[in-house]
């Protein structure tokens, strides 16, 4: 697997595949790109899957096997696809981590599941904070007068392509091509900067280093193999 360059492998951009929206929803899938590396893992939800995410998804369970479009995908259990994310975080040497409504959806799930198996610590060690491209995006688009943040439709109008959503590998690939193509600087992402902790607190300026330009930068890793499995879905949100 090639080597992507050191600014991009200080960023992480990840997506989950949930049960559904709701408070008490579980995670399915959780996916993870930076540079060329990525990494895709499922698992079989302790609850039923609802069934608008499954018509949108493709996800359905049946005698405690996971089928993606009708077809079985290979799964491993929560714990295991958790560690496997530290792992792929960690390799990156303390990466920012950015997705698409995550301070609002993702992160409070990913919390609800590192609390429950006692993996916060670890995973808040292995990142130097969490960015959510929804409100960074919409500062930066302000002038566009677009309707919708839809990710699918901020990347239409940016990068002017189409891709697969609800699919949470297309998702983060597509994310990075627009987080890249846009290029916010290391000050705009300071004020977007969150942890767990801070995730349902209003949103204040955070010091932290940045990714993209010296004295700001901080370096990750390289990784040189890439981990995971075939394509899943993601969720997102205006």
């Amino acid at each position: 697997m090639e080597e992507s360059d050191g600014a991009a492998d200080a960023v992480v951009f990840f997506d989950l595949e949930t049960t559904g929206l709701d408070q008490s929803c579980e995670i399915v899938q959780l996916a993870a790109v930076s540079g060329r590396h990525w990494l895709n893992l499922y698992t079989v939800p302790g609850c039923r899957i609802h069934h608008s995410a499954a018509r949108v998804t493709g996800f359905r369970v049946r005698r405690q096997r996971l089928y993606l479009h009708r077809q079985p995908v290979l799964t491993s259990s929560l714990r295991e696809i958790l560690v496997a994310f530290l792992a792929f975080l960690q390799m990156l040497g303390r990466p920012l981590l950015v997705g698409h409504n995550i301070r609002r959806f993702d992160c409070p799930v990913l919390a609800r599941a590192l609390d429950g198996l006692q993996l916060r610590a670890k995973f808040t060690s292995s990142v130097s904070g969490c960015v959510d491209t929804l409100p960074l995006l919409r500062e930066m688009l302000k002038e566009r007068g677009l309707r919708s943040f839809r990710q699918e439709n901020l990347v239409k109008e940016v990068l002017g392509v189409s891709y697969t959503a609800h699919d949470a590998l297309e998702d983060v690939r597509a994310l990075q091509s627009l987080y890249r193509a846009l290029q916010p600087s290391p000050e705009l992402l300071c004020r977007h900067v969150f942890t767990l902790d801070t995730m349902g607190k209003k949103a204040t300026a955070v010091k932290v280093k940045v990714p993209g330009q010296r004295p700001l930068v901080e370096q990750g890793a390289k990784v040189t193999e890439s981990s995971g499995e075939g394509p899943a879905g993601g969720q997102e949100e205006v």
